[in-house]
């Protein structure tokens, strides 16, 4: 895996000890490729955006990705850990007995792309040992009983201690044991100190296809679960959000700020130039003298219109095809007038996620999510008025019209759901209350706790009430979140937090102290409880997450204005969750089965 080029470059300039440094890489290459290994340890890096190209590994790598191939996106399988776990699998296997120890980011162990790898590993060994580290403070960890839970390294991905013993070749599968090891980061590393593999209280596993966990999974709700709806059985129509490639471009706090960069891109200046200056590089989707020459013949001011960037931070953006590589115009379109839309997620460790759009929406507007993308399902479909290939070359600027076409839109909800629910209800619920019902659902504690398991593998699955006034109940709980998350809650009339201290209004370094984050020395928002700082959504630390998006510029009176009711918004969300969870079990006490 070393890549010995820049080696022998740095020897070639006749520097002390580079002759020297090259002939030990050269060595250790050899050893690599032609000695019998037998132990491997290490430490590999960490990074999807791996360095380590070569002919052999990539072609190594294919035994990892073979099961996976229908996947939308199995980039996690090149990362440089993936790769370095592979390069000792492959010299292991060649040795035909060996062990290999690393410790090293802990996303394989339960991803669900790595599952054709997990299985590789244990058709090799005889016995896989893991110790799980925890410590993800990207997706906000903590210890079972609430408390904090802190990484080994100063990093935020998790971590584990893996070790692979193969003494002969096996026929079916190899033993698998694990350990959890959650807490402050002394006293994981007075466990390290004092522990080894034989005091270690181990676990077996019974790993079962099709994903082979290399964690403890609890499915004993698998039965109920699988009865309910899918999300994308219920919405006829999603996509997973736009993708730009180039939001530093066609994404701006303001229309001046697009506006701006547009004049740039669409005036007179060389091509090089507007390349430098906007930061721009041609891609396999992207060349920048096509995109100019398209743009120069259009009223791209229309295009700039709002963005749900992130949560509760909507942005504006110059949606042309010409300037964004995925579009997803398909779906994307039906916001482009008056519309409700769900952003719901694929795949996530720790379920904090779901919420509602208005506009045109990222592909991250949902939250972060490893391996997987955040999805938009629109409530209601319009009338398509032009087509991909028509927008390409003329671009119908009538689609952003704010008008709504009321009477002929329809509802994105399958029509087998809505008899079905029609049935049971002895009336039709209406497309809102369905929405706002599913949106109820989605923020129950007690749901994504007790289904935490089967929301980490795919879609979120909804359990429908037989009881239409429980139905009602849930949706109206619902309609309040919808409402305070689009911001128009009469609710945040008053809001909780104020903003207080003399300064230029700049936000430089956050600090937050008991109830108050400070965005520089001298000024800050008070009335932000513990609770509220850090509340998530999509993985997110939103009051957190919106100021330090906005490191380096002031904020407005409207931007204070808009933060105080995000707050408001979200303290607001944490009370209602709570009522929603003094109902929720009584929905599943009957639930309209996916027959």
């Amino acid at each position: 895996l070393t890549n010995t080029l820049e080696m022998e470059e740095l020897a070639q300039t006749k520097l002390p000890g580079m002759a020297s440094l090259s002939e030990e890489s050269h060595l250790a290459g050899k050893v690599k490729k032609e000695q019998p290994i037998l132990v491997i340890l290490g430490n590999p890096p960490y990074s999807v955006s791996s360095a380590n190209k070569s002919d052999f590994i990539e072609r190594e790598m294919e035994l990892y990705k073979e099961g996976v191939r229908d996947e939308k996106n199995i980039q996690p399988l090149s990362d440089d850990y993936i790769k370095f776990i592979r390069f000792a699998h492959w010299k292991i296997d060649q040795a035909g007995k060996g062990v290999i120890g690393m410790i090293t980011n802990n996303s394989y162990l339960s991803g669900l792309i790595h599952r054709g790898m997990r299985k590789k590993l244990l058709e090799s060994f005889n016995e896989i040992y893991i110790l799980n580290l925890h410590g993800n403070s990207r997706i906000g960890e903590k210890c079972p009983d609430g408390s904090k839970d802190e990484n080994v390294f100063d990093i935020q991905q998790g971590v584990s201690i893996a070790l692979f013993i193969k003494e002969r070749n096996q026929k079916g599968l190899g033993k698998i044991f694990y350990q959890d090891i959650y807490g402050l980061r002394e006293k994981k590393y007075d466990y390290l100190g004092k522990n080894d593999i034989k005091s270690t209280q181990w676990e077996k596993l019974k790993p079962s296809e099709p994903h082979y966990f290399f964690v403890i999974k609890d499915f004993s709700h698998k039965a109920s679960y699988d009865k309910f709806l899918s999300i994308p059985e219920i919405f006829v129509q999603s996509s997973s959000g736009v993708k730009t490639h180039r939001d530093n471009f066609v994404v701006g706090f303001t229309k001046d700020e697009i506006k701006q960069k547009m004049l740039t891109f669409t005036g007179n200046l060389p091509d090089e130039l507007v390349r430098q200056g906007l930061d721009l590089k041609d891609t396999h989707d992207f060349k920048l003298k096509e995109a100019r020459d398209k743009v120069k013949k259009v009223a791209w001011e229309k295009s700039i219109i709002p963005y749900a960037y992130r949560p509760f931070d909507n942005r504006f953006i110059c949606y042309r095809p010409e300037l964004i590589d995925r579009d997803r115009y398909d779906v994307m379109q039906h916001f482009l007038k008056d519309n409700l839309g769900l952003i719901f997620p694929r795949k996530v460790d720790i379920f904090c996620h779901g919420f509602v759009t208005t506009n045109v929406t990222d592909v991250s507007a949902g939250g972060r999510i490893s391996g997987s993308e955040t999805n938009v399902a629109p409530l209601y479909l319009y009338p398509e008025t032009s087509t991909p290939e028509k927008r390409s070359s003329v671009h119908n600027l009538l689609l952003f019209e704010p008008k709504a076409d009321y009477w002929t839109r329809k509802p994105n909800l399958s029509a087998t759901m809505i008899e079905q629910l029609t049935r049971n209800y002895k009336k039709t619920p209406s497309p809102e209350q369905i929405f706002f019902y599913i949106y109820s659902v989605l923020y129950s504690n007690i749901y994504r706790t007790k289904y935490s398991e089967f929301l980490k593998i795919d879609f979120p699955r909804i359990p429908f009430t037989k009881d239409y006034k429980l139905f009602i109940k849930m949706a109206d709980y619902g309609k309040k979140l919808v409402d305070l998350h689009l911001l128009k809650s009469p609710e945040l009339d008053l809001p909780i937090a104020k903003f207080q201290g003399k300064g230029d209004y700049k936000v430089e370094k956050l600090r937050y102290e008991a109830t108050s984050l400070f965005i520089n020395e001298s000024q800050y928002f008070e009335g932000i409880e513990p609770e509220v700082f850090e509340y998530q959504i999509g993985g997110y630390q939103v009051c957190e997450k919106w100021l330090k998006d906005r490191k380096d510029r002031k904020l407005s009176l409207d931007d204070i204005k808009h933060y105080c009711n995000v707050v408001t918004a979200i303290q607001k969300t944490i009370e209602i969750q709570k009522v929603i969870d003094d109902v929720y079990p009584k929905v599943e006490n009957g639930t309209i089965s996916n027959a």
